[in-house]
Parts: C-alpha cells; sequence; structure tokens
C-alpha cells in the first residue's frame, strides 16, 4: 500500500510518497514559492537504489496548478514511481490546528473541512493553507481518500491544570482558549522511536524539537503528553528563529503605548524577535558562528535560547517525577552540536551528563544516537524526526 503525504503551507507543498510494506520512500519534493515569482520544484525519487534528483523553475500561480504538477512528476513514464494517478489510493495531510473537536486522525468529509474552517481564527496563518491543500489534492487525485492529522493531537491528554489559562473561564468556554499545543507529530514520533530502541514502553521522555519554531513536550510512562511549551498560539515557551516565545504581557502593552499598532506588534514578536532580533539572524548556524568568534550579542542570544530550555527540563522533571531520556529533535535539535551541548551543561543534580565527544562525532544522525556520559543516570537521544512516516502510520491506525 503506496500512502502520499501532503504537508500544504502557504507557498509550499511537501509531499512524500511512502510505501507502506517496507516504510520506503519512493518519492518526495517541495514546490517552493507557490503563488509567487520564482516558483519551483525540487523532486526526488530513487532508480536502482540511487537517489536522484531534479529541479524545475515553473509557475505556479496556486495549489492546484502544484498538486497537477505533482501528479505529473510521480506519473512521468520516465521517472515516475506509479503508472497513474489511480494508483494513489490514500493521501494523509498534515493540518496544524484540530482546537478540541479533533483529538485523533479523521477521515475528510465536506463536513469535516466546514469544521476547519470554524477552526481558521485559531490558526489564520495555516489551517488555510492546509485546508488549500486538501481541496487541491481531491482534483488531482480523484480517487484517493483523504484523511487530516492534526498538529494538536497528540496534546490533548493534557490534564485541565496544564492547559487552562488562568483568565475568565468564559474565554475557555466561550472562546476555546487553551493551550493547544504543536509539533505533535514530530513529538509522538521521537517518543516512540525512543521507547522502540529501549525497548521500554513505560520511560518519561521530555522531547525538545528545535526548529525555526521550537516546543517542548513532557511525556509520561504511557506515552501521554502532559505538559508542553507552545499554547494557544505558536509564540509561548521556548525563544525561536524569529519568535520571542513567552514574554511578560505588560511589555506588550507598553509597545502599544508606545504608538505601536496591534499589527505591528504581532509582527514584531513573531518574525523579528528570537534569534533574529538579538543577533539579526534567524538560522542557528549563523548565530553559532557569531558565537564562535566571540561576538556579544552571539553568546547571549545562545545562553538566553538554551537557558529557556533548561528551565523547562527542570519543570517538566517536577511535572513527570523525574526523567528517563532526554530526546532532541528537528533542524537545530539534530544538528546542533552547541546547542545540544550548552543545554546539558549544568544539569548534572538531575543526573544529567552529555558525553562531549560523542555529541560531536554522533551529531545529525539518519535515525537515533546516544550521547549521554557513561556515568549519566538519564539517557540522552538525537533522533530523526520522520512526521511524514507517523502520518502514514497514523492512516494505517485510522484502518484497522
Amino acid at each position: 500500500m503506496k500512502i502520499l503525504v501532503i504537508n500544504a503551507g502557504s507557498s509550499s507543498l511537501k509531499y512524500q510518497l511512502i510505501e507502506m510494506q517496507d516504510e520506503s520512500v519512493q518519492a518526495k519534493g517541495l514546490v517552493e514559492r507557490i503563488g509567487i515569482s520564482g516558483s519551483k520544484i525540487n523532486h526526488e525519487y530513487f532508480s536502482s537504489g540511487e537517489k536522484v534528483k531534479i529541479s524545475e523553475d515553473i509557475d505556479f500561480p496556486n495549489h492546484e496548478v502544484a498538486f497537477q504538477k505533482v501528479a505529473e512528476y510521480l506519473t512521468n513514464t520516465k521517472f515516475g514511481v506509479v503508472k497513474n494517478v489511480d494508483e494513489i489510493k490514500i493521501i494523509g495531510h498534515r493540518v496544524v490546528h484540530g482546537g478540541e473537536k479533533f483529538a485523533s486522525t479523521q477521515k475528510v468529509t465536506p463536513e469535516m473541512i466546514k469544521e476547519l474552517r470554524e477552526l481558521i481564527p485559531l490558526a489564520p496563518l495555516h489551517n488555510p493553507a492546509n485546508i488549500i491543500g486538501i481541496e487541491a489534492a481531491t482534483k488531482a487525485f480523484p480517487k484517493a481518500e483523504n484523511f487530516a492529522i492534526f498538529d494538536t493531537s497528540f496534546h490533548q491528554t493534557l490534564p485541565a491544570k496544564a492547559y487552562r489559562y488562568a483568565i475568565p473561564s468564559k474565554f475557555y468556554e466561550q472562546n476555546k482558549i487553551r493551550v493547544y499545543g504543536f509539533h505533535g507529530t514530530s513529538h509522538k514520533y521521537v517518543d516512540a522511536r525512543t521507547r522502540a530502541y529501549f525497548n521500554n514502553p513505560k520511560l518519561k521522555n521530555i522531547t525538545i524539537h528545535l526548529g525555526n519554531g521550537a516546543s517542548m513536550a513532557a511525556i509520561n510512562e504511557n506515552g501521554q503528553s502532559i505538559d508542553t511549551t507552545l499554547g494557544f498560539g505558536p509564540n509561548e515557551g521556548l525563544a525561536m528563529g524569529t519568535r520571542s516565545g513567552s514574554i511578560d504581557s505588560s511589555v506588550i502593552f507598553y509597545l502599544y503605548d508606545l504608538g505601536y499598532s496591534v499589527d505591528e506588534i504581532r509582527n514584531i514578536l513573531n518574525k523579528e524577535s528570537g534569534m533574529k532580533g538579538m543577533t539579526g539572524f534567524s538560522d542557528s548556524r549563523d548565530v553559532s558562528a557569531l558565537y564562535h568568534k566571540g561576538d556579544s550579542n552571539g553568546i547571549l542570544c545562545l545562553e538566553v535560547y538554551t537557558y529557556r530550555i533548561q528551565k523547562f527540563i527542570g519543570a517538566y522533571i517536577a511535572a513527570l517525577g523525574g526523567v528517563d531520556t532526554l530526546v532532541f529533535t528537528a533542524g537545530i535539535g539534530e544538528n546542533s552540536e552547541d546547542v545540544r551541548e550548552l543545554i546539558c551543561q549544568g544539569l548534572g543534580c538531575f543526573g544529567i551528563k552529555i558525553n562531549s565527544k560523542k555529541n560531536i562525532e554522533l551529531n545529525h544522525p539518519s535515525d537515533i544516537v546516544e550521547i549521554q556520559s557513561e556515568d549519566s543516570q538519564v539517557k540522552i537521544v538525537i533522533v530523526a524526526t520522520n512526521e511524514e512516516l507517523q502520518i502514514a502510520r497514523e492512516i494505517l491506525e485510522f484502518q484497522k
């Protein structure tokens, strides 16, 4: 059985075609700058065990045209991996926000799409693009069944004490203002991979997803998320590439009093803050370069970034009543030895000790590696996340 996994953004479209019999990737790609000048498609497929890459500059005015091109590539007589679009019988879509309504994988129906539209105010940047992707896929692959997998669903196990804000109850009851959490598909995948690797289903894990957006989750011995750093929207908790993370609400009011509009403040906190605000760079590799040059802004930025993570590690150890494994994942978590080293420094009181040599040598793993020292009481692992595979697995589980 082949499953096509889709991750549609406002101007992009990522895809993977996975053969579920052996969970192998048959083809994958990225369509960039949809509706923007300079759009292109990058496509990869495997021929005789060798990876082949194709790139084409082409005008993609909308997602529907992008999906048509993806269908053409997948069925191309020279490098296609299926004979025709009717071979694609199942498509899985990453949807960022499912609210409280969707706590698990759902088959796409007109009624579900209608409910997703009602959730747009909770994720105005993401859900519209996800809906567009679903609708475009149904036209390009008319025989396929479509399924939605929600980033928020893994965190639906949070207890009320973790997901409720200390504001008047009417805002939760009427407006659904609460902690939802995100990156759930990634947290769920790396947690499960860690349990399988250690052959221990009862681990208490702290998963640390560090990309341009970042979040952490406290996952108990039953594999349930009991707390997470991202909340109602994408700017709570950790400092990120361009986002401030948690900030005193008084700062927002003060910026308003200084004459900044609500839209300007929203833009500052979401697009001009974090690493970018402190150094001018939103990419951790650029910040690490500054750090090693002794640049004061680069040093302070990584200290702020990693200190925030350290504080949440301490909080989550308390919430879990201990911890068995720290799990690093995503672009920075998998590829920045500097960030991992700085986070683990000073955590010896929790029995967390990193092996600096392994941390460097085992950087950027293809699957899972251990980087703790021999006398560490807590395992420290790097896991290459695979959200697309997790989405495909959840669809199979849903169909059982």
